[in-house]
C-alpha cells in the first residue's frame, strides 16, 4: 500500500516527511545547470554548495521564488529527484503527496504546483497551507472550537494564520522573510563596510550573530569579501546590533502583518489567543529574541515550537494521514 509523504516545497529547502519514517530527506531548493546543454547536474545539498562559486557555464538556480514557483521545469527535476531518491516509487507505488504552499497564491500558482507534483511521481496530489499545516506541525489541536495562532518564517515568505475548528479564520502572507533579511545584511555590508557578500555569506551571518531585538552587548564576528573598491579580498569585523539594523524594517513588516490578523479576528478568537499564545515556526522562529520582539509589539505570550524547521513537512504528512483515517481508511 503506497505510504502519505509530506512535502514541505520551501523557497530555501525541501523537506520530505514519509508516514511511519518522519522527516527522510532535508536538502536546499537549489539546482545546478549546465547552460550549454540545459542538462541538470545536480540538486540539493551539492548545488548549494556551487552557489556564488560556479565557473560560467554552471548556473545554479532557487526554482521557488517567495514560496512559489518561479521556474515549472527546474522544480520538477528537482522533485523527481527527490523523490528517485527516496525510491519513493518503488517502494511505494506513486504515494499520495500534500505539499504545502503560502497563503495568497494564485490558482495558476496552485495548478504548477500540484502538476510538478504529479509528474515527479504522485499518486494524489492535495494542497494545503503552510500555516495550517506549520500549526499541525508543531503540534496545536487546529480541529478544537479554541483558535490557535501561527506565524510561520520560511525563506520567501512569512505566513501568519489564526486557525480554528479545522480552517483559517484569517490569514496574511508577506513576501518578506529569510531572503529578504539576507539580502538586506549583504546591502548593509556593502554600504557601511564598502565591501561584497555573497548569499550564502549574509545567511552565515544571520545564523550565527542576528538578532531581532538590540544588545548590551553585542556578539562580533569576521567577516571576509570582497572590496568595492580594489576589489581584492577583504576581512572585517560585524556587530550583532548592525545586523539587527539591517533586518529591522523586514522584522517590523511581519510584526504589522501580525498585527493586522489579530484586528480582523472576532473578541472571542482574540481572547484565546491571549491564553493560548502565539506559536512561531519555519527558519525564521531560530532569531535570537524574534519571540521577545512579537510578544513585546503584540502583548501576547510568544513560544517557539519545538523543531520550527520540521514543522510544515511533519504537518503534511499528519494532515493526509488524519485525512486518510477520518475516511475511515
Amino acid at each position: 500500500m503506497a505510504k502519505e509523504i509530506g512535502v514541505d516545497l520551501g523557497t530555501a529547502n525541501v523537506l520530505i516527511y514519509v508516514e511511519g519514517e518522519g522527516i527522510v530527506l532535508n536538502e536546499p531548493s537549489v539546482v545546478a545547470i549546465d547552460t550549454k546543454t540545459d542538462k541538470v547536474l545536480a540538486v540539493g545539498t551539492e548545488a548549494y554548495q556551487m552557489v556564488g562559486r560556479t565557473p560560467g557555464n554552471i548556473r545554479a538556480v532557487r526554482p521557488l521564488k517567495d514560496g512559489v514557483i518561479s521556474d515549472f521545469d527546474m522544480t520538477e527535476a528537482m522533485l523527481s529527484y527527490f523523490m528517485s531518491k527516496l525510491n519513493a516509487k518503488g517502494i511505494m507505488s506513486r504515494p499520495n503527496i500534500m505539499v504545502c504552499a503560502p497563503t495568497n497564491i494564485t490558482e495558476i500558482e496552485r495548478k504548477a504546483i500540484i502538476g510538478a507534483a504529479e509528474k515527479s511521481g504522485g499518486g494524489k496530489v492535495y494542497l494545503e497551507y503552510e500555516p495550517k499545516v506549520a500549526a499541525v506541525g508543531a503540534g496545536l489541536d487546529i480541529f478544537s472550537p479554541i483558535a490557535s495562532m501561527v506565524i510561520d518564517m520560511g525563506g520567501g515568505t512569512s505566513d501568519i494564520a489564526v486557525l480554528s475548528l479545522g480552517d483559517i479564520v484569517a490569514s496574511e502572507s508577506i513576501r518578506v522573510a529569510g531572503d529578504k533579511m539576507n539580502a538586506d545584511i549583504a546591502n548593509m555590508v556593502k554600504r557601511d563596510h564598502g565591501l561584497q557578500i555573497g548569499e550564502r555569506t549574509a545567511e552565515t551571518i544571520k545564523i550565527k550573530i542576528g538578532t531581532a531585538t538590540p544588545l548590551d552587548e553585542p556578539e562580533e564576528m569576521e567577516v571576509r569579501g570582497r572590496d568595492n573598491f580594489s576589489g581584492m579580498p577583504r576581512t572585517i569585523t560585524l556587530n550583532a546590533n548592525e545586523v539587527e539594523a539591517a533586518m529591522h524594517d523586514a522584522l517590523a513588516q511581519i510584526v504589522d502583518a501580525a498585527h493586522q490578523v489579530l484586528a480582523r479576528i472576532q473578541p472571542e478568537l482574540a481572547s484565546d489567543i491571549i491564553d493560548r499564545g502565539i506559536v512561531l515556526t519555519g527558519g525564521g522562529a531560530l532569531l535570537r529574541g524574534m519571540d521577545k520582539l512579537i510578544s513585546d509589539h503584540l502583548g501576547v505570550p510568544v513560544m517557539i515550537s519545538e523543531s520550527p524547521l520540521d514543522n510544515v513537512a511533519k504537518g503534511a504528512g499528519k494532515l493526509l494521514e488524519h485525512m486518510h483515517g477520518s475516511q475511515g481508511k
